[in-house]
């Protein structure tokens, strides 16, 4: 019984850990961009778009089609980067344990 409760006030500390890093993550800026730099999106580490910058030259009506999909291609980077980051976070409190597709913490 002594390991169980052991147990139990481990993954108690783990959730209150995993809790801290979430608002860690809120506030930790990630930036993507698309276009050589011309388009840059910035987001926090939950994914939440934060602001775009657009360099003034992309900026054409006749092809908006193009700025379209590069300001899609700097979100995708952007979010990735924070998906990395929150993954690299996650890894380090949890030991390197990986868990199995589907389970996440905090349970």
């Amino acid at each position: 019984m002594k390991n169980l409760n052991q147990m139990l006030k481990q993954a108690q500390q783990l959730q209150a850990q995993m809790g801290e890093m979430q608002k860690r993550m809120e506030e930790v800026e990630v930036s993507g961009n698309a276009g050589g730099g011309m388009i840059q999106v910035t987001v926090n580490g939950k994914g939440d778009l934060k602001r775009i910058k657009i360099d003034p030259a992309l900026i054409d009506p006749k092809e908006v089609e193009i700025l379209e999909d590069l300001i899609v291609a700097a979100c995708h980077d952007a979010k990735t980067k924070a998906e990395a980051q929150t993954q690299e976070e996650m890894s380090k409190l949890t030991g390197g344990l990986n868990l199995p597709g589907g389970m996440k913490l905090p349970f």
